[in-house]
């Protein structure tokens, strides 16, 4: 998540999360990888086993699109302003290529880091969708380094 969260930043989150929004950083158990198959369908597998932290880019109902040769973000047909990124989305790692458009199912959101040349996020068939059941928690505020102490957007 460089920049927005940096190695060693301590953070404060809520567990009390119910309603995932697009733009929100959440705390993810990536134990579950949910890809699609060469026919369409959602396939369910071994994820990487471990907490991740990355922002939620789309949430159920919605369509997300990429131009990766430009390195653009489309949510619903629209470019996606990512003030927050530390480089463009050029990388498709495999959980959903020659799926997109891809419309988000009832349950699950897609997520990506702020380093998006370096992360591993729904984009890649380690990780792909995510159950909303799976995020513990939204980040709220930093707390350390004290320099960068307030609330995380």
């Amino acid at each position: 998540m460089l920049d927005t969260l940096g190695e060693g930043d301590r953070v404060v989150m809520t567990a009390w999360y119910s309603t995932p929004k697009q733009g929100d950083i959440v705390v993810i158990d990536a134990q579950h990888a949910v890809t699609m198959d060469d026919s369409g369908e959602l396939t369910v597998s071994e994820g990487i086993d471990r907490y991740i932290v990355k922002r939620i880019i789309a949430t159920a109902g919605q369509k997300i699109d990429f131009n990766f040769s430009k390195g653009i973000v489309y949510v619903d047909g629209k470019v996606l302003e990512e003030p927050y990124i530390s480089g463009l989305t050029h990388l498709d790692e495999g959980a959903f290529t020659g799926h997109y458009p891809l419309t988000i199912p009832e349950g699950y959101v897609f997520v990506m880091g702020d380093n998006r040349r370096d992360s591993q996020d729904s984009r890649s068939y380690r990780i792909g969708l995510v159950p909303v059941d799976d995020i513990k928690g939204k980040m709220l505020m930093r707390v350390y380094p004290f320099r960068k102490f307030g609330l995380i957007d």
